[in-house]
């Protein structure tokens, strides 16, 4: 058997991808590869370098009212974004804060450096470095 394969897409659900694709693209830079309405649920994807997918899903009609995302729910936790480094995080923090988006600063720990903030949806969301 092969080696255990690396993360190929992650998908998070948002209450309206018109919201949230606007916010996601100004994050990653970069316009989605993929947006496409199948019916039962809308998705747009975008690449990242490396070749990892990161989409957001809408499920019109399923989705209930007012649901809000919790790490304290059984399911995702957060999605992590490695960073080569501590200066890494030190300049995606700048570009956080000149997008207006909330985050927590950068804390550091034994096991590494975190950056954490959420997007329209309360989606948790860190960029992460090891440590140094």
């Amino acid at each position: 058997m092969a080696d255990f394969p690396a993360l190929g897409h992650v998908a998070l659900t948002v209450r309206s991808c018109d919201l949230s694709k606007p916010w996601y693209a100004d994050l990653f830079g970069a316009e989605p590869v993929i947006d496409e309405d199948t019916g039962p649920w809308r998705h747009v994807v975008w690449m990242l370098p490396g070749g990892t997918l990161v989409g957001i899903h809408e499920h019109p009609g399923k989705t209930p009212a007012g649901d809000e995302f919790s790490e304290f729910r059984i399911g995702l936790d957060h999605v992590g974004f490695h960073c080569g480094s501590r200066a890494d995080l030190e300049a995606w923090q700048r570009r956080l804060d000149e997008l207006g988006y909330a985050n927590g600063g950068i804390v550091d720990a034994s096991y590494g450096s975190g950056l954490s903030f959420r997007d329209p949806d309360g989606n948790a969301l860190e960029f992460f470095a090891p440590p140094s």
